[in-house]
């Protein structure tokens, strides 16, 4: 018999006043790049800045999402809980999902782990708090996905853009010991 208890069925972790992302919602996201896209032959850098630029409005994209997510996570009932979701800008310039206490002191997934085993956490609210947090991971993890992708799309551009440099200005020296007329 195993001590972690009745497998969990979908009525038991269904969310109840936290109302999750649905596909729709990520459908709405505009022509999403997709990494089908990244294996196919880059005509140069241009290319690859186009794939970058998309790849940075997906990532506005979901970081507006987030945004709903974080619309409901601090309304009634949420707003009255010890522990908070808050949204967290990096230098960067993208925005995570982050649990914070209240009173701002401390940051991060414990508080939310704290929070769901505090007694004084109504149960009533287990189950939202959970789809509250796959939602944050999720969404946290697509965010950084397509910033990462984005800048290495712009670094690649950037180094085509020096070997063409180098490249353009190679050809464009005369080469002394290549004669284009043979004697």
């Amino acid at each position: 018999m195993s001590d972690r208890g009745p497998p969990l069925r979908v009525a038991d972790i269904a969310p109840r006043r936290y109302r999750p992302l649905e596909q729709a919602d990520f459908l709405r996201l505009k022509h999403a790049p997709s990494l089908k896209g990244l294996f196919k032959p880059f005509k140069g850098k241009g290319e690859w800045e186009i794939w970058a630029s998309e790849c940075e409005a997906l990532r506005q994209g979901v970081m507006a999402l987030a945004q709903h997510v974080l619309a409901q996570a601090t309304a009634y009932p949420f707003n009255l809980l010890p522990v908070a979701l808050a949204q967290q800008r990096t230098a960067a310039g993208t925005t995570f999902l982050r649990w914070r206490n209240a009173d701002r002191s401390a940051m991060g997934v414990a508080r939310w782990e704290a929070l769901i085993e505090a007694p004084t956490t109504p149960v009533s609210l287990v189950h939202d708090l959970y789809a509250l947090e796959t939602e944050r991971v999720a969404l946290n993890c697509q965010v950084s996905l397509a910033h990462s992708i984005a800048r290495q799309a712009r670094e690649c551009a950037r180094k085509l853009a020096r070997a063409e440099a180098l490249y353009r200005r190679r050809i464009g020296r005369r080469d002394p010991t290549h004669s284009e007329s043979t004697s």
